[in-house]
């Protein structure tokens, strides 16, 4: 039996099992994800991240990411599921490789399955550039202010607006007269039309200039805390709604039941994140003794 070490680490309590397979050997199913995530029999996570050489990685697209990124965030759902990337997971796990020393400079560079993230640390904070962002309904989003209906128990259906930052996103706006944090998300929202790849929906209320509250329900977990791409899209959403267009250089301010997020709209149509990134433990677990009591 082989002890597995890992870290366990969140950003705005978006969090996440980092496992170092520093030699890219590592034999990582669906079901041991589920595991490792479970959280009353495993460690529990909203995701798995494997820290891996990008040299090394089993994909064809992210190798080819090694000549500027000697890291590779592989990025699991909760529920096993394999995911682009995660806004909140860039960031922590740009704070391990710092701690562990793999990457010593204040900006560095992190592969993932939606590209290269570039990542700059701002004292408590770590930003990452996301890159480009996009409407894949843009013509309808401006025309009507939606391309999509969510619903939910107990509610009329919430215009909609979606958004792609390598994974994708429906951000629904919420009328003045409903608090964010009345909305009962312990089942999954209803879209309509309905993306065949699934989507990660997020509930949205402006609280002044440049100031919004969200919520989100993120495919393959369920509600979370938090969710960096999510947090990007919705203030990419609310900026189209509010102005009609997406300003480049205008910050803002997300807040999200696990903390506080900046989200900054860069030019070239990309998109900015930045908030804090927490590692809070180390230990060891036995992988085959997991599985084993998962039974």
């Amino acid at each position: 039996m082989t002890d597995l070490a890992f870290t366990k680490g969140h950003g705005t309590e978006n969090d996440f099992v980092l496992l170092p397979d520093l030699h890219g050997v590592m034999e990582l199913g669906p079901e041991d994800v589920r595991l490792l995530a479970e959280r009353r029999a495993g460690i529990g996570a909203d995701g798995v991240i494997r820290v891996v050489p990008t040299a090394l990685a089993s994909e064809p697209d992210v190798v080819a990411q090694s000549m500027v990124a000697a890291w590779f965030m592989d990025y699991r759902n909760a529920d096993g599921s394999i995911s682009q990337m995660c806004g909140n997971g860039v960031r922590v796990i740009a704070a391990y490789l710092r701690r562990e020393g793999l990457e010593v400079g204040e900006e560095f560079a992190i592969a993932t399955r939606s590209g290269v993230k570039q990542v700059r640390f701002e004292g408590d904070l770590v930003a990452v550039d996301m890159g480009p962002w996009a409407f894949p309904q843009e013509a309808l989003a401006r025309e009507a202010g939606h391309d999509a209906l969510v619903h939910i128990d107990g509610h009329e259906p919430f215009s909609a607006v979606s958004v792609d930052l390598g994974n994708p996103h429906t951000v629904a706006a919420l009328p003045p007269a409903i608090d964010v944090a009345t909305l009962d998300l312990t089942r999954a929202p209803l879209v309509n039309p309905a993306p065949s790849a699934g989507t990660n929906v997020e509930f949205v209320r402006p609280l002044g200039p440049g100031h919004i509250a969200m919520r989100v329900f993120e495919r393959g977990v369920g509600e979370t805390r938090s969710c960096g791409t999510g947090a990007c899209a919705a203030a990419l959403a609310t900026s189209l709604w509010a102005s009609g267009d997406v300003e480049p250089g205008q910050p803002w301010r997300v807040d999200v039941p696990g903390g506080q997020l900046r989200v900054t709209p860069l030019a070239g149509g990309r998109v900015e994140l930045a908030g804090p990134a927490v590692l809070v433990a180390d230990g060891t677990i036995t992988l085959t003794e997991l599985r084993d009591a998962g039974r």
